[in-house]
């Protein structure tokens, strides 16, 4: 499902899996919203591996927002195939969160593309 590819001081990357639908976006969604309630502010979804993202997967970030939103966080994508920034755009989910082309514009800046202090760690157990 999905991964956590790195923790860091209220940052976390985590990427999704290749499909994002109906059978998982609740999951996936309940697994994003874990690491809300364990401190995470900042949340980037990298895309990634993404092929395939249903409508199930389009409301499960729209809710990951907003729920981040509610703790004060921030929800970024990064990585999103041209055929779903395309459907970000139809959508105008670009104007709620914009998706950014890397990981590290994700980030922003802050990051300046070092590893420095960060640590990568598997997904919690039962994932």
């Amino acid at each position: 499902m999905l991964t956590v590819l790195m923790q860091h001081e209220g940052t976390v990357v985590a990427q999704l899996p290749e499909q994002v639908d109906y059978d998982n976006a609740t999951l996936v969604g309940a697994q994003c919203e874990d690491l809300v309630r364990q401190g995470c502010a900042i949340l980037v979804l990298d895309a990634s591996r993404v092929d395939y993202l249903d409508s199930s997967g389009i409301s499960m970030i729209i809710k990951l927002s907003r729920i981040l939103g509610d703790h004060a966080g921030t929800l970024r994508v990064a990585n999103l195939n041209a055929h779903y920034q395309q459907v970000w755009r139809l959508l105008g989910l670009d104007s709620l969160f914009p998706v950014s082309p890397t990981v590290q514009a994700a980030l922003g800046p802050r990051w300046n593309g070092s590893a420095s202090g960060m640590t990568i760690s598997p997904p919690p157990s039962g994932w």
